[in-house]
């Protein structure tokens, strides 16, 4: 009994190894913000959506067969939850279940024998919801789903089931047979059924056998330790099968509820969302290698379950460029903007919606981020070592297809240094392959991939309004030598008699 609601061949790993750059996205992004939204105080949700959010996928048919399913769950929410409160029904109720991890034979059977009844109780519902709801669904993962389950717990097999229930109760006591070995010592114990159905009272007499019996008084201890060892050789084979069939069931449930999980966890942002009125759309993923790349109305989905209302959108036609580079006014949205589609690529390649009215991009062999980081008192070296030893672990991974987002690379140094450091290694990427997206405030930097005219290059700036007001708009537009830091100083200590422009890179 498989699953398959987040792969078409495989089920989904939860244990699975996180990429190399897992930490540094789930930073640079904020995934902490986005999965607690989605977990929505569910500890076991949280977990789920952080490892299908981080671990990409890197085919379009991937991302298309978990689009489809999110689609179902969209338009059938209150029966995918039903479905995922019975998994965890049966998983959280097996955890109350005595003897199911003792040792002994006879607690093993005992704990199987209840185990399997509550799990019958769940498979009868279970079943029940795919027949009313068979209809409603559409995606080649939840009819699967749905037709392995009407044809695995037809009712033949819960008849099966409830049978091997009643006789492993034992309501007539067990039945098994032995033969003496060397010492005297039982072997091949076997658990024997009973017969089936009352014989006549002919082939009672007639079948008539010697019987021979006996009793252990209350006080022999050792004769009822004996017995219990017995019983313990005669139940072990059936013990054992019984088990096994359970852990099936078991495993069964654990997929369906992790899977799920993923599921669920989409439901509950989308309903934040729309509760507070943020518009969502299914993206357009095309094949990895392109450089597709298109949005309208795309926001940073962080920012507005933080603020808990809607951020300002921004519009993108980047289709055939490889180099996006961002500069502008302080403050002016330029890390929210890298950070919102640092999110949609994320979202995107998981199979989720997108913030946005409308995403489209090419599928990224992987998404990497090099952000400038906070000064920390732990640190054994500058900060310049720090970004430079960053970026040399990137460039061990990256490879061609792949997406860099570089917010505010090394403006640790003089913009001199840093500009030139920064000018080597985004050409060397762009000539292997790599995609990047760039906010910085190093001019001569920007300035210098500006003049080069590159074609496959694409300037935008943090819109700036000339009573120095910020839209949060990022537009298409050249470098400028500056961040207009004056602005800033003069929301602070006022409006001073000689403004003086900040140059970019020479101050903060």
């Amino acid at each position: 009994m498989k699953v398959y609601l987040m792969h078409r061949g495989r089920d989904f790993d939860p244990t699975a190894a996180l990429p190399s750059n897992s930490d540094a996205i789930a930073q640079d992004l904020e995934l902490d913000v986005l999965c607690s939204s989605m977990a929505q105080g569910d500890p076991f949700l949280f977990d789920v959506a952080r490892k299908a959010l981080l671990v990409s996928l890197d085919e379009p048919e991937e991302v298309s067969y978990r689009q489809h399913v999110l689609a179902d769950c969209i338009a059938n929410p209150a029966v995918v939850r039903k479905v995922y409160g019975l998994a965890v029904e049966a998983i959280e109720g097996k955890k109350k279940i005595w003897g199911w991890h003792m040792d002994y034979p006879d607690s093993v059977l005992r704990g199987s024998v209840e185990t399997l009844g509550l799990f019958f109780g769940v498979l009868n519902r279970l079943r029940e919801v795919a027949d009313e709801h068979r209809g409603s669904f559409e995606s080649e993962g939840f009819v699967r789903l749905l037709d392995m389950i009407e044809r695995e717990l037809d009712d033949r097999y819960l008849l099966r089931i409830q049978e091997h229930l009643q006789e492993l109760r034992f309501p007539e006591g067990e039945r098994m047979s032995a033969r003496l070995g060397k010492g005297f010592k039982g072997e091949d114990y076997v658990l024997r059924r009973f017969p089936v159905g009352r014989r006549t009272w002919t082939e009672r007499v007639l079948r008539k056998k010697p019987k021979y019996s006996f009793e252990v008084a209350p006080q022999d201890e050792a004769g009822h330790r004996a017995l219990s060892e017995m019983r313990d050789h005669g139940v072990r084979t059936a013990a054992r099968a019984l088990k096994a069939s359970t852990d099936h069931i078991l495993g069964f449930f654990t997929s369906l509820r992790t899977e799920l999980a993923f599921y669920i966890a989409c439901l509950n942002l989308r309903e934040a969302l729309l509760q507070e009125g943020e518009p969502v759309c299914v993206p357009l993923l095309s094949e990895g290698g392109g450089l597709a790349l298109s949005a309208r109305g795309l926001y940073d989905v962080c920012l507005a379950l933080k603020l808990q209302r809607r951020p300002v959108g921004n519009d993108l036609k980047a289709d055939g460029k490889r180099l996006l580079v961002v500069t502008g006014a302080n403050q002016g949205g330029k890390s929210t903007f890298l950070r919102s589609l640092g999110l949609a690529y994320v979202m995107a390649q998981a199979g989720m919606f997108v913030p946005a009215q409308q995403f489209s991009a090419a599928i990224s062999a992987g998404l990497f981020t090099h952000y400038k980081r906070e000064e920390d008192a732990s640190m054994r070296s500058g900060k310049l070592d720090e970004e430079l030893g960053r970026m040399s672990a990137i460039v061990d991974h990256i490879r061609p297809g792949c997406v860099l987002l570089c917010n505010e690379s090394f403006a640790s140094t003089n913009e001199r240094e840093g500009s030139e450091i920064a000018k080597e290694v985004i050409q060397a990427l762009l000539e292997a392959g790599v995609r990047v997206f760039l906010v910085t405030h190093l001019f001569e930097l920007s300035e210098g991939l500006y003049r080069s005219g590159a074609a496959d290059a694409l300037f935008l700036r943090a819109e700036r309004r000339a009573d120095g007001q910020r839209t949060f708009k990022v537009v298409e537009g050249e470098p400028l030598s500056t961040s207009f830091g004056q602005d800033l100083y003069a929301q602070v200590f006022g409006t001073p008699d000689k403004a003086e422009v900040v140059r970019l890179g020479s101050g903060r």
